[in-house]
């Protein structure tokens, strides 16, 4: 005979949580647990984790139970494979922590690279001093700030580039700018011509910009349940048979396009995009006049149960093991 086995309940209800959420260490997320109930620090690479106690989902990790079979209830917290980084020629893998130089302490999260700096001590001197002046201090990383009492006149370089890198000397981080976008927002509208948002400080002066993309989740006049394969409850894709022209404020896209869009399910999942580019397309209005605009465009999508969070930014980062969950 077979033993009755009883799953452990790793979640309470009514919920019970603490009057402040708890303080996680430097670059662990502060999440909701699993329970959907507290604020909770996030599992890391390597650490257990149950249905209450989370992987930290920002740095792309999941929860891998293949440990504990057959009760598929502690697991361990491992990176899912994703996009690897190219910093300064050389490549890492999604999930890899590296320090570029003692500065600063990064990771490469799905493509991007995140990064905290290292030297967060040193504060310039306050309003009395006339010439602050940021200079290296003998066998150590981090700059100090000290007050240059010199009245040499003296060449300044520009606020962005440091005094090191001014004077020739080989700096691991040109023009002292961690470049960083972060991901693209979620469309603005479940259906119809919506608007997706990022930051990113890619330019020359190294400042914090907004961009801005047009996004179609799916076309909000076509009931795509009627495309439905018989049998399945999910469809992932949806892509019509002719191709259409965008429109925007009357103004109509020069050239036609056949883009794809996500899905929708019967049941309670969401059909979300994990698979997206950015493309530029040309307008022509009735005035003659002709603007671009850039819009997203969907390769590939995934349909899960997790739909609670559609305003996380960091919500393409989020991949679920749990492989039953996605639509085929």
């Amino acid at each position: 005979t077979t033993e009755a086995y009883t799953r452990t309940q790793y979640c309470k209800w009514p919920c019970e949580c603490p009057k402040t959420p708890p303080r996680c260490s430097v670059g662990v997320s502060l999440v909701t647990d699993g329970c959907d109930c507290c604020k909770t620090c996030a599992k890391q690479r390597g650490e257990s984790c149950t249905e209450a106690d989370t992987c930290d989902f920002h740095r792309g990790l999941y929860c891998d139970y293949s440990g504990d079979r057959p009760r598929y209830e502690i697991g361990v917290c491992a990176q899912i494979v994703g996009v690897g980084c190219v910093l300064n020629g050389v490549r890492y893998n999604n999930g890899d922590t590296f320090q570029p130089n003692c500065k600063y302490n990064c990771t490469c999260i799905n493509g991007a690279v995140g990064c905290i700096p290292m030297c967060t001590n040193s504060r310039p001197p306050l309003v009395w001093c006339p010439n602050p002046k940021l200079i290296k201090m003998a066998g150590k990383c981090c700059e100090q700030w000290i007050c240059d009492d010199s009245k040499k006149i003296r060449k300044t370089s520009p606020r962005h580039i440091s005094s090191a890198a001014y004077e020739g000397e080989d700096e691991a981080w040109q023009k002292n700018c961690i470049v960083h976008t972060s991901s693209w927002s979620p469309c603005s509208k479940t259906c119809g011509l919506g608007i997706s948002t990022r930051i990113s400080n890619d330019n020359d002066q190294c400042r914090l910009l907004k961009e801005s993309r047009l996004c179609n989740m799916r076309p909000c006049e076509v009931d795509i349940t009627k495309h439905i394969k018989p049998g399945k409850k999910c469809l992932a894709v949806y892509r019509a048979n002719e191709p259409m022209n965008y429109t925007i404020s009357g103004c109509v896209s020069k050239s036609p396009y056949r883009p794809k869009y996500c899905g929708v399910c019967t049941d309670n999942r969401c059909c979300t995009p994990y698979k997206s580019k950015t493309i530029e397309v040309r307008f022509e209005c009735p005035d003659g006049t002709e603007f671009s605009w850039k819009i997203m465009w969907i390769n590939a999508c995934f349909c899960n149960l997790n739909c609670k969070n559609p305003n996380d930014i960091f919500a393409d980062l989020a991949h679920y093991h749990d492989y039953s969950e996605i639509a085929n």
